[in-house]
Protein backbone atom coordinates (compact mmCIF):
# COMPACT_ATOMS: atom_id res chain seq x y z
CA UNK A 1 0.00 0.00 0.00
CA UNK A 2 1.08 3.57 -0.63
CA UNK A 3 1.46 6.19 2.07
CA UNK A 4 -1.63 7.88 0.65
CA UNK A 5 -3.64 4.65 0.97
CA UNK A 6 -2.60 4.25 4.62
CA UNK A 7 -3.45 7.89 5.33
CA UNK A 8 -6.88 7.45 3.79
CA UNK A 9 -7.53 4.32 5.88
CA UNK A 10 -6.46 6.07 9.07
CA UNK A 11 -8.79 8.98 8.38
CA UNK A 12 -11.63 6.53 7.86
CA UNK A 13 -10.83 4.81 11.16
CA UNK A 14 -10.62 8.17 12.90
CA UNK A 15 -14.09 8.96 11.64
CA UNK A 16 -15.40 5.69 13.10
CA UNK A 17 -13.95 5.87 16.62
CA UNK A 18 -13.45 9.64 17.01
CA UNK A 19 -10.28 11.68 17.17
CA UNK A 20 -9.75 11.05 20.90
CA UNK A 21 -9.74 7.29 20.45
CA UNK A 22 -7.23 6.87 17.66
CA UNK A 23 -3.55 7.68 17.50
CA UNK A 24 -0.71 7.13 15.07
CA UNK A 25 1.80 9.00 17.22
CA UNK A 26 4.79 6.68 17.92
CA UNK A 27 5.16 7.86 21.52
CA UNK A 28 1.49 7.30 22.30
CA UNK A 29 1.49 3.87 20.66
CA UNK A 30 4.71 2.69 22.31
CA UNK A 31 3.19 0.69 25.18
CA UNK A 32 0.93 -1.17 22.74
CA UNK A 33 3.85 -2.40 20.65
CA UNK A 34 5.81 -4.28 23.31
CA UNK A 35 5.25 -7.67 24.92
CA UNK A 36 5.08 -7.66 28.73
CA UNK A 37 8.66 -8.92 29.22
CA UNK A 38 10.09 -6.88 26.35
CA UNK A 39 10.99 -9.95 24.29
CA UNK A 40 9.08 -8.68 21.24
CA UNK A 41 8.56 -5.17 19.90
CA UNK A 42 6.34 -4.51 16.90
CA UNK A 43 5.19 -1.77 14.57
CA UNK A 44 1.75 -0.33 13.90
CA UNK A 45 0.07 2.20 11.65
CA UNK A 46 -2.33 3.22 14.41
CA UNK A 47 -4.03 2.26 17.66
CA UNK A 48 -7.83 2.48 17.67
CA UNK A 49 -10.22 2.11 20.60
CA UNK A 50 -13.76 1.41 19.40
CA UNK A 51 -16.62 1.71 21.89
CA UNK A 52 -19.19 -0.64 20.32
CA UNK A 53 -19.34 -3.90 18.43
CA UNK A 54 -20.49 -1.97 15.37
CA UNK A 55 -17.42 0.26 15.55
CA UNK A 56 -15.20 -2.82 15.81
CA UNK A 57 -16.95 -4.31 12.77
CA UNK A 58 -16.60 -1.08 10.77
CA UNK A 59 -12.90 -0.83 11.60
CA UNK A 60 -12.24 -4.45 10.65
CA UNK A 61 -14.22 -4.16 7.42
CA UNK A 62 -12.26 -1.12 6.24
CA UNK A 63 -8.94 -2.72 7.21
CA UNK A 64 -9.91 -5.88 5.30
CA UNK A 65 -10.83 -3.82 2.25
CA UNK A 66 -7.43 -2.11 2.42
CA UNK A 67 -5.57 -5.36 3.14
CA UNK A 68 -4.16 -4.03 6.42
CA UNK A 69 -3.81 -6.51 9.32
CA UNK A 70 -5.71 -6.04 12.57
CA UNK A 71 -4.23 -7.09 15.93
CA UNK A 72 -6.69 -7.15 18.85
CA UNK A 73 -5.45 -6.26 22.31
CA UNK A 74 -7.04 -6.26 25.73
CA UNK A 75 -4.97 -5.56 28.82
CA UNK A 76 -1.78 -6.51 26.95
CA UNK A 77 -0.71 -8.78 29.82
CA UNK A 78 0.20 -11.78 27.64
CA UNK A 79 3.67 -13.27 27.83
CA UNK A 80 3.82 -15.15 24.50
CA UNK A 81 3.84 -12.17 22.13
CA UNK A 82 0.31 -12.84 20.90
CA UNK A 83 -0.62 -9.16 20.84
CA UNK A 84 2.50 -7.75 19.20
CA UNK A 85 1.70 -6.12 15.81
CA UNK A 86 3.74 -6.11 12.63
CA UNK A 87 2.67 -3.26 10.38
CA UNK A 88 -0.92 -3.51 11.60
CA UNK A 89 -3.74 -1.55 13.13
CA UNK A 90 -3.93 -2.36 16.84
CA UNK A 91 -7.55 -2.59 17.97
CA UNK A 92 -7.83 -2.12 21.73
CA UNK A 93 -11.02 -3.39 23.38
CA UNK A 94 -10.88 -1.46 26.67
CA UNK A 95 -13.93 0.69 25.84
CA UNK A 96 -16.09 -2.42 25.40
CA UNK A 97 -16.38 -2.52 29.16
CA UNK A 98 -20.08 -2.74 29.97
CA UNK A 99 -21.85 -5.49 31.88
CA UNK A 100 -24.85 -5.95 29.62
CA UNK A 101 -26.82 -8.42 31.70
CA UNK A 102 -26.63 -10.14 35.07
CA UNK A 103 -28.93 -13.15 35.50
CA UNK A 104 -28.24 -14.60 38.93
CA UNK A 105 -30.95 -17.25 38.68
CA UNK A 106 -29.66 -18.51 35.34
CA UNK A 107 -26.11 -18.23 36.66
CA UNK A 108 -24.85 -16.03 33.82
CA UNK A 109 -23.62 -12.55 33.04
CA UNK A 110 -23.13 -11.08 29.58
CA UNK A 111 -20.24 -8.65 29.38
CA UNK A 112 -18.12 -6.64 26.97
CA UNK A 113 -14.71 -8.00 26.03
CA UNK A 114 -12.95 -5.01 27.58
CA UNK A 115 -14.20 -5.65 31.12
CA UNK A 116 -11.40 -6.07 33.67
CA UNK A 117 -11.43 -9.54 35.20
CA UNK A 118 -11.33 -8.27 38.80
CA UNK A 119 -14.34 -6.02 38.10
CA UNK A 120 -16.31 -9.00 36.82
CA UNK A 121 -15.47 -11.02 39.89
CA UNK A 122 -16.64 -8.14 42.08
CA UNK A 123 -19.85 -7.70 40.09
CA UNK A 124 -20.62 -11.39 40.43
CA UNK A 125 -20.00 -11.22 44.19
CA UNK A 126 -22.46 -8.31 44.49
CA UNK A 127 -25.05 -10.56 42.87
CA UNK A 128 -24.16 -13.27 45.43
CA UNK A 129 -22.47 -15.36 42.77
CA UNK A 130 -18.91 -16.42 41.91
CA UNK A 131 -17.15 -15.89 38.60
CA UNK A 132 -14.43 -18.45 39.15
CA UNK A 133 -11.65 -17.32 36.79
CA UNK A 134 -8.85 -15.98 38.98
CA UNK A 135 -5.41 -14.84 37.78
CA UNK A 136 -2.54 -12.89 39.32
CA UNK A 137 -3.05 -10.25 36.60
CA UNK A 138 -6.81 -9.94 37.19
CA UNK A 139 -6.52 -6.27 38.14
CA UNK A 140 -5.50 -5.38 34.57
CA UNK A 141 -6.30 -8.26 32.21
CA UNK A 142 -9.54 -8.18 30.23
CA UNK A 143 -12.03 -10.96 29.69
CA UNK A 144 -11.69 -10.86 25.90
CA UNK A 145 -7.99 -11.63 26.19
CA UNK A 146 -8.66 -14.26 28.85
CA UNK A 147 -10.96 -16.06 26.45
CA UNK A 148 -8.70 -15.54 23.43
CA UNK A 149 -5.90 -17.34 25.29
CA UNK A 150 -8.14 -19.75 27.22
CA UNK A 151 -6.63 -18.52 30.48
CA UNK A 152 -6.31 -20.87 33.43
CA UNK A 153 -5.35 -19.59 36.86
CA UNK A 154 -5.65 -20.93 40.36
CA UNK A 155 -9.24 -22.27 40.29
CA UNK A 156 -8.96 -24.57 37.26
CA UNK A 157 -8.81 -27.57 39.58
CA UNK A 158 -12.46 -27.11 40.51
CA UNK A 159 -14.03 -24.88 37.85
CA UNK A 160 -11.99 -25.36 34.68
CA UNK A 161 -10.25 -22.99 32.26
CA UNK A 162 -11.82 -19.90 30.72
CA UNK A 163 -13.33 -22.18 28.05
CA UNK A 164 -15.33 -24.00 30.73
CA UNK A 165 -16.66 -20.71 32.10
CA UNK A 166 -18.05 -19.37 28.82
CA UNK A 167 -21.47 -20.23 27.38
CA UNK A 168 -21.58 -17.86 24.42
CA UNK A 169 -19.65 -15.28 22.40
CA UNK A 170 -20.12 -12.33 20.11
CA UNK A 171 -17.32 -12.15 17.53
CA UNK A 172 -16.40 -9.77 14.73
CA UNK A 173 -15.15 -11.89 11.83
CA UNK A 174 -12.22 -10.97 9.55
CA UNK A 175 -14.59 -9.64 6.86
CA UNK A 176 -16.39 -7.36 9.32
CA UNK A 177 -19.48 -9.51 9.81
CA UNK A 178 -20.71 -10.04 13.38
CA UNK A 179 -21.52 -13.50 14.69
CA UNK A 180 -23.93 -13.20 17.62
CA UNK A 181 -23.54 -16.39 19.59
CA UNK A 182 -24.37 -14.87 22.97
CA UNK A 183 -26.39 -17.50 24.77
CA UNK A 184 -27.03 -18.46 28.36
CA UNK A 185 -28.06 -22.01 27.46
CA UNK A 186 -26.36 -25.01 29.03
CA UNK A 187 -27.80 -27.26 26.32
CA UNK A 188 -27.87 -26.23 22.67
CA UNK A 189 -27.23 -29.13 20.32
CA UNK A 190 -27.86 -27.32 17.03
CA UNK A 191 -24.66 -27.93 15.13
CA UNK A 192 -21.01 -27.08 15.57
CA UNK A 193 -19.93 -25.42 18.81
CA UNK A 194 -18.59 -22.31 17.11
CA UNK A 195 -17.56 -20.47 20.25
CA UNK A 196 -14.79 -22.96 20.90
CA UNK A 197 -13.18 -22.04 17.59
CA UNK A 198 -12.52 -18.56 18.94
CA UNK A 199 -11.67 -19.41 22.56
CA UNK A 200 -7.92 -20.04 22.61
CA UNK A 201 -7.43 -18.82 19.02
CA UNK A 202 -5.55 -15.70 20.18
CA UNK A 203 -7.47 -13.36 17.89
CA UNK A 204 -6.38 -15.16 14.71
CA UNK A 205 -9.93 -16.05 13.64
CA UNK A 206 -11.87 -13.03 14.84
CA UNK A 207 -12.23 -10.42 17.59
CA UNK A 208 -14.25 -11.37 20.67
CA UNK A 209 -16.42 -8.36 21.53
CA UNK A 210 -18.72 -9.83 24.20
CA UNK A 211 -19.25 -13.03 26.14
CA UNK A 212 -21.89 -14.77 28.21
CA UNK A 213 -20.10 -16.17 31.23
CA UNK A 214 -21.03 -18.93 33.64
CA UNK A 215 -21.54 -18.05 37.32
CA UNK A 216 -21.46 -20.40 40.30
CA UNK A 217 -22.95 -20.16 43.79
CA UNK A 218 -20.75 -18.05 46.02
CA UNK A 219 -18.90 -20.09 48.67
CA UNK A 220 -20.04 -19.50 52.27
CA UNK A 221 -16.99 -20.97 53.97
CA UNK A 222 -13.36 -20.85 52.87
CA UNK A 223 -10.25 -22.27 54.48
CA UNK A 224 -6.71 -21.54 53.32
CA UNK A 225 -3.62 -23.47 54.38
CA UNK A 226 0.08 -23.16 53.63
CA UNK A 227 1.92 -26.47 53.80
CA UNK A 228 5.61 -27.34 54.01
CA UNK A 229 6.52 -30.54 52.15
CA UNK A 230 9.82 -32.41 51.79
CA UNK A 231 9.55 -32.97 48.02
CA UNK A 232 7.41 -32.75 44.92
CA UNK A 233 6.57 -36.43 45.36
CA UNK A 234 5.27 -35.69 48.85
CA UNK A 235 3.22 -32.79 47.49
CA UNK A 236 1.49 -35.17 45.08
CA UNK A 237 0.78 -37.58 47.92
CA UNK A 238 -0.82 -34.76 49.91
CA UNK A 239 -2.85 -33.77 46.85
CA UNK A 240 -4.14 -37.30 46.43
CA UNK A 241 -5.07 -37.42 50.11
CA UNK A 242 -6.87 -34.06 50.00
CA UNK A 243 -8.71 -34.96 46.81
CA UNK A 244 -9.97 -38.18 48.35
CA UNK A 245 -11.19 -36.44 51.51
CA UNK A 246 -12.34 -33.09 50.12
CA UNK A 247 -13.29 -33.57 46.46
CA UNK A 248 -16.44 -31.50 47.00
CA UNK A 249 -14.57 -28.48 48.38
CA UNK A 250 -10.95 -28.57 47.12
CA UNK A 251 -10.57 -25.52 44.86
CA UNK A 252 -6.84 -24.77 44.88
CA UNK A 253 -3.61 -26.74 45.14
CA UNK A 254 -0.59 -24.62 44.22
CA UNK A 255 2.99 -25.90 44.35
CA UNK A 256 5.88 -23.56 45.26
CA UNK A 257 9.55 -24.49 45.57
CA UNK A 258 11.73 -22.91 48.27
CA UNK A 259 13.73 -20.68 45.92
CA UNK A 260 10.48 -19.18 44.64
CA UNK A 261 9.30 -18.37 48.15
CA UNK A 262 12.68 -16.90 49.08
CA UNK A 263 12.49 -14.63 46.04
CA UNK A 264 9.06 -13.32 47.04
CA UNK A 265 10.23 -12.75 50.62
CA UNK A 266 13.34 -10.92 49.42
CA UNK A 267 11.83 -8.65 46.81
CA UNK A 268 8.32 -7.84 48.00
CA UNK A 269 8.31 -5.68 51.13
CA UNK A 270 5.06 -6.87 52.73
CA UNK A 271 5.74 -10.60 52.36
CA UNK A 272 6.64 -12.70 55.38
CA UNK A 273 7.46 -16.37 55.84
CA UNK A 274 4.50 -18.08 57.54
CA UNK A 275 6.72 -20.86 58.92
CA UNK A 276 9.66 -20.88 61.32
CA UNK A 277 11.46 -23.76 59.59
CA UNK A 278 12.41 -23.94 55.92
CA UNK A 279 11.16 -26.71 53.64
CA UNK A 280 12.08 -28.00 50.20
CA UNK A 281 8.71 -26.95 48.81
CA UNK A 282 5.32 -25.59 49.81
CA UNK A 283 1.70 -25.95 48.83
CA UNK A 284 -1.08 -23.38 48.99
CA UNK A 285 -4.41 -25.13 49.55
CA UNK A 286 -7.93 -23.77 49.61
CA UNK A 287 -11.22 -25.40 50.43
CA UNK A 288 -14.44 -23.59 49.57
CA UNK A 289 -17.87 -24.87 50.57
CA UNK A 290 -21.49 -23.82 50.19
CA UNK A 291 -22.55 -24.84 53.71
CA UNK A 292 -21.99 -21.87 56.02
CA UNK A 293 -22.15 -24.15 59.07
CA UNK A 294 -19.67 -26.74 57.82
CA UNK A 295 -16.51 -26.96 59.89
CA UNK A 296 -14.07 -27.07 56.99
CA UNK A 297 -11.16 -26.16 59.25
CA UNK A 298 -11.68 -29.21 61.45
CA UNK A 299 -11.98 -31.49 58.42
CA UNK A 300 -8.83 -29.99 56.92
CA UNK A 301 -6.89 -30.31 60.19
CA UNK A 302 -7.79 -34.00 60.41
CA UNK A 303 -6.55 -34.67 56.86
CA UNK A 304 -3.33 -32.71 57.37
CA UNK A 305 -2.63 -34.54 60.63
CA UNK A 306 -2.93 -37.83 58.75
CA UNK A 307 -0.52 -36.53 56.10
CA UNK A 308 2.02 -35.54 58.77
CA UNK A 309 1.77 -38.97 60.36
CA UNK A 310 2.34 -40.57 56.95
CA UNK A 311 5.49 -38.50 56.38
CA UNK A 312 4.00 -36.61 53.42
CA UNK A 313 3.80 -33.27 55.19
CA UNK A 314 6.33 -31.49 57.41
CA UNK A 315 4.35 -28.51 58.68
CA UNK A 316 1.11 -26.64 58.08
CA UNK A 317 -0.36 -23.22 58.79
CA UNK A 318 -4.12 -22.66 58.51
CA UNK A 319 -5.22 -19.05 58.09
CA UNK A 320 -7.08 -17.72 61.13
CA UNK A 321 -8.40 -14.51 59.57
CA UNK A 322 -9.20 -12.91 56.24
CA UNK A 323 -6.02 -10.83 56.36
CA UNK A 324 -3.90 -13.94 56.99
CA UNK A 325 -5.66 -15.73 54.14
CA UNK A 326 -4.87 -12.82 51.82
CA UNK A 327 -1.24 -12.82 52.96
CA UNK A 328 -0.88 -16.52 52.19
CA UNK A 329 -2.49 -16.07 48.78
CA UNK A 330 -0.15 -13.17 48.02
CA UNK A 331 2.89 -15.42 48.42
CA UNK A 332 1.68 -17.29 45.32
CA UNK A 333 0.05 -14.42 43.43
CA UNK A 334 3.15 -12.20 43.64
CA UNK A 335 5.53 -14.88 42.39
CA UNK A 336 5.61 -13.82 38.74
CA UNK A 337 6.29 -10.22 39.70
CA UNK A 338 9.03 -11.13 42.18
CA UNK A 339 11.01 -13.25 39.73
CA UNK A 340 11.50 -10.25 37.43
CA UNK A 341 14.08 -8.95 39.91
CA UNK A 342 16.31 -11.98 39.23
CA UNK A 343 17.08 -11.01 35.63
CA UNK A 344 16.50 -13.03 32.48
CA UNK A 345 14.31 -16.08 32.73
CA UNK A 346 13.23 -18.72 30.26
CA UNK A 347 9.54 -19.36 30.90
CA UNK A 348 7.94 -22.72 30.24
CA UNK A 349 4.19 -22.90 30.77
CA UNK A 350 3.80 -26.65 30.44
CA UNK A 351 1.43 -29.39 31.46
CA UNK A 352 1.90 -33.11 32.01
CA UNK A 353 -0.36 -35.73 33.60
CA UNK A 354 -0.72 -34.92 37.31
CA UNK A 355 0.76 -38.29 38.23
CA UNK A 356 4.00 -37.42 36.37
CA UNK A 357 4.66 -33.94 37.74
CA UNK A 358 7.34 -34.92 40.25
CA UNK A 359 9.04 -37.19 37.72
CA UNK A 360 9.11 -34.35 35.20
CA UNK A 361 10.79 -32.01 37.69
CA UNK A 362 13.30 -34.73 38.61
CA UNK A 363 14.28 -35.23 34.96
CA UNK A 364 13.98 -31.69 33.57
CA UNK A 365 15.89 -29.70 36.21
CA UNK A 366 19.25 -31.51 35.79
CA UNK A 367 18.79 -31.58 32.00
CA UNK A 368 18.49 -27.78 31.99
CA UNK A 369 21.42 -27.31 34.33
CA UNK A 370 23.51 -29.56 32.11
CA UNK A 371 22.67 -27.30 29.16
CA UNK A 372 23.61 -24.09 31.04
CA UNK A 373 25.78 -24.35 34.13
CA UNK A 374 24.54 -22.37 37.12
CA UNK A 375 20.90 -22.10 36.07
CA UNK A 376 18.51 -21.35 38.91
CA UNK A 377 15.25 -23.34 38.69
CA UNK A 378 12.16 -21.27 39.53
CA UNK A 379 9.44 -23.91 39.67
CA UNK A 380 5.86 -23.35 40.78
CA UNK A 381 2.39 -23.92 39.43
CA UNK A 382 -1.02 -25.48 39.51
CA UNK A 383 -0.20 -29.00 40.67
CA UNK A 384 -3.85 -29.98 40.90
CA UNK A 385 -4.38 -29.69 37.14
CA UNK A 386 -0.90 -30.66 35.94
CA UNK A 387 0.20 -27.15 34.91
CA UNK A 388 3.74 -26.21 35.89
CA UNK A 389 5.47 -22.85 35.44
CA UNK A 390 8.89 -24.33 34.87
CA UNK A 391 11.05 -21.23 34.67
CA UNK A 392 14.83 -21.09 34.50
CA UNK A 393 16.60 -17.97 35.81
CA UNK A 394 19.91 -16.81 34.34
CA UNK A 395 23.08 -17.82 36.23
CA UNK A 396 24.44 -15.09 38.51
CA UNK A 397 27.69 -15.01 36.52
CA UNK A 398 26.04 -14.73 33.08
CA UNK A 399 24.76 -11.56 31.42
CA UNK A 400 21.13 -11.30 30.44
CA UNK A 401 22.08 -10.85 26.79
CA UNK A 402 24.17 -14.03 26.77
CA UNK A 403 21.47 -15.96 28.60
CA UNK A 404 18.68 -14.91 26.26
CA UNK A 405 20.87 -15.85 23.29
CA UNK A 406 20.86 -19.43 24.60
CA UNK A 407 17.20 -19.54 25.60
CA UNK A 408 16.15 -21.32 22.40
CA UNK A 409 18.42 -24.26 23.25
CA UNK A 410 16.90 -24.36 26.72
CA UNK A 411 13.35 -24.30 25.36
CA UNK A 412 14.20 -27.22 23.09
CA UNK A 413 15.52 -29.28 26.02
CA UNK A 414 12.41 -28.64 28.13
CA UNK A 415 9.93 -29.11 25.29
CA UNK A 416 11.50 -32.41 24.25
CA UNK A 417 11.07 -33.70 27.79
CA UNK A 418 7.49 -32.41 27.91
CA UNK A 419 6.78 -34.35 24.71
CA UNK A 420 8.37 -37.47 26.16
CA UNK A 421 6.04 -37.16 29.16
CA UNK A 422 2.95 -36.85 26.96
CA UNK A 423 2.48 -33.21 27.90
CA UNK A 424 1.77 -29.84 26.29
CA UNK A 425 4.22 -27.00 25.64
CA UNK A 426 1.48 -24.46 26.43
CA UNK A 427 -0.94 -24.97 29.27
CA UNK A 428 -2.49 -21.52 29.71
CA UNK A 429 -0.32 -18.76 28.17
CA UNK A 430 -1.00 -19.51 24.52
CA UNK A 431 1.33 -19.79 21.52
CA UNK A 432 1.65 -16.25 20.14
CA UNK A 433 5.04 -15.61 18.59
CA UNK A 434 7.08 -17.22 21.35
CA UNK A 435 6.02 -20.83 20.76
CA UNK A 436 4.94 -20.73 17.12
CA UNK A 437 7.97 -22.63 15.81
CA UNK A 438 7.81 -25.11 18.66
CA UNK A 439 4.16 -25.81 17.88
CA UNK A 440 5.17 -27.00 14.41
CA UNK A 441 7.62 -29.42 15.97
CA UNK A 442 5.38 -30.93 18.64
CA UNK A 443 1.79 -30.63 17.40
CA UNK A 444 0.25 -33.49 15.46
CA UNK A 445 0.60 -32.71 11.71
CA UNK A 446 -3.03 -33.51 11.04
CA UNK A 447 -4.11 -31.10 13.77
CA UNK A 448 -1.89 -28.38 12.30
CA UNK A 449 -3.39 -28.98 8.86
CA UNK A 450 -6.93 -28.70 10.24
CA UNK A 451 -6.03 -25.50 12.07
CA UNK A 452 -4.54 -24.00 8.90
CA UNK A 453 -7.66 -24.93 6.91
CA UNK A 454 -9.93 -23.27 9.47
CA UNK A 455 -7.76 -20.16 9.42
CA UNK A 456 -7.84 -20.01 5.61
CA UNK A 457 -11.60 -20.50 5.54
CA UNK A 458 -12.43 -17.76 8.04
CA UNK A 459 -9.59 -15.39 7.16
CA UNK A 460 -8.61 -16.02 3.52
CA UNK A 461 -6.59 -12.79 3.18
CA UNK A 462 -4.85 -13.35 6.55
CA UNK A 463 -5.51 -9.98 8.14
CA UNK A 464 -6.54 -11.16 11.62
CA UNK A 465 -3.50 -11.17 13.92
CA UNK A 466 -1.29 -12.73 11.22
CA UNK A 467 1.84 -14.64 12.15
CA UNK A 468 0.53 -15.79 15.53
CA UNK A 469 -0.04 -19.44 16.47
CA UNK A 470 0.38 -20.77 12.89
Amino acid sequence: MTVADISALLETLRGIVGNRHMTSDPAEMALRLVEDRGLFTGTAHAVVRPATTQEVADCVRHCAKAGVPVVPQGGNTGVAGGGVPDGAVVLVTDRLNRIHDMDALNGTMTVGAGCILADLRQAAAKADRLFALSLSSEGSCQIGGNLATNAGGSNVLRYGNARNLCLGLEVVLPDGRVWNGLSGLRKDNTGYDLKNLFIGAEGTLGIITAATLKLHPRPRREETAFLGVPSAEAALAVYDRLRAAHADTLSMFEYIERFCLETVLRHLPDACDPMEDTHAAYVLVELAGLDADADLAARLETTLAEAIEAGELSDAVIAQSLSQRQSLRALREDMSEAQKALGGNAKHDISVPVSRLSDFIRVAVPACQKEIRGLRPFVFGHFGDGNLHFNMIQPVDMSRVDFEARAKDLHRVVNDIVADFGGSISAEHGIGLLKRDALRRYKDPVALDLMARIKALLDPINIMNPGKVL
